[in-house]
């Protein structure tokens, strides 16, 4: 096959998304004459991020179930029918050869419309614990990828396959020295990254700006703090009644070039968000994570905790979150070489870099047998 046509869904979150524009990436290597469209939904994050990787973006209209009874719900299975009919003029327009999708309810409608239309469809699924939108698919699809061991058993076996983050592959081809280079930063400074995930996380800037002075006494060591777009201005304007910022520490909104600034990572400090995970451990980052107590199921903590018995990171669940504990936990890593090199090791054994590959394997795979 020279030519690939993709459609891609999934949304909401970064979570969702990211790992569907590696998939894309990686097909292009591969396939340099790819084609994609990428169906989402107008008011999720999908709309802002997709159109800079320069895909083709359209949407549909469509809601996510309340996991209690509610009369909410009849409006949301009503926006479901007419979305998988929206979803099936748009595929017939596009003729693709497969379709992608990556969880959050969007993908719903798109990935079912498909499987109806008899194109070979995938999902991947990012966490431990799998969403409703892809126990709900997987039931129709051709084929699931997840990306840890333990999500193999809520999956039907005989179309189900461990293949890891995509994201992780992505982080791959980050460059270090570029990462320095747009931080600022000389090699003789390691860099910590303390990142709350593409929104942002209240409960990390507060313990941040707690104790933000005090890390100007590592004076080895540069800190990169992101406070998410939608913090940013409120997050200085609170640094700035504090006079002047360490000079070991930058703050911004968002960085757009991740897998620059990781390469350059010495630690981590972040949610636990699959695909933080994947990057992670595919790179050998050692991290100290704090998880989202808002997600579903708790499966960010879940994700954390693997990492933390392999001995690749350090949990702190944040009802324990202070500024102290976490200057706590960033002591015991960045005044201890031993102990970051041992957590470097143990977060390498758990990285998968060629999840892309292998999901693009698994895609020629379903195609040749169309």
């Amino acid at each position: 096959m020279n030519v690939m046509r993709v459609v891609l869904t999934g949304g909401g979150t970064g979570g969702h998304i990211y790992p569907a524009l590696a998939v894309a990436r990686e097909v292009s290597r591969q396939y340099p004459q790819a084609a994609f469209l990428y169906i989402g939904s107008k008011k999720g994050l999908e709309a802002g991020l997709v159109p800079r990787s320069n895909i083709p973006f359209q949407s549909v209209e469509i809601s996510g179930l309340k996991r209690k009874l509610s009369l909410d719900n009849l409006k949301t299975l009503w926006k479901f029918v007419r979305a998988v009919g929206d979803a099936k003029k748009m595929l017939r327009e596009f003729k693709p050869d497969v379709v992608i999708g990556t969880g959050g309810y969007v993908c719903g409608p798109v990935v079912y419309a498909a499987s109806r239309l008899g194109i070979p469809t995938l999902i991947h699924e990012q966490n431990v614990v799998p969403g409703l939108t892809n126990k709900f698919l997987s039931r129709s699809v051709t084929r699931v990828a997840v990306s840890f061991k333990e999500s193999l058993a809520h999956f039907p076996p005989s179309k189900t396959v461990l293949t890891g983050n995509p994201r992780a592959t992505e982080v791959m081809h980050g460059n270090a020295e570029a990462g320095r280079s747009f931080l600022g930063v000389d090699n003789s400074k390691k860099i910590v990254l303390i990142f709350g995930g593409s929104r942002g996380a209240r409960a990390i800037n507060e313990a941040v700006l707690s104790v933000v002075t005090q890390l100007g006494k590592y004076t080895d060591t540069h800190f990169v703090y992101v406070t998410g777009d939608v913090h940013f201005e409120a997050i200085s304007a609170q640094l700035g009644e504090r006079g002047t910022l360490p000079s070991n520490i930058s703050v911004l909104p968002f960085v757009h070039n991740m897998p620059d600034v990781l390469a350059a990572t010495h630690v981590l400090v972040g949610r636990a968000g699959a695909s933080t995970l994947a990057e992670i451990t595919a790179l050998g980052v050692p991290s100290i994570l704090i998880p989202s107590p808002y997600v579903t199921n708790n499966h960010q903590e879940k994700n954390a905790r693997g990492l933390e018995r392999e001995g690749a990171a350090h949990v702190i669940v944040e009802r324990d979150l202070t500024g102290e504990s976490l200057l706590l936990s960033l002591e015991n890593i960045l005044t201890n070489p031993a102990k970051w090199e041992e957590m470097k090791n143990s977060s390498l054994s758990l990285g998968m870099p060629q999840a892309a590959t292998e999901i693009v394997r698994q895609l020629e795979a379903m195609t040749r047998k169309k």
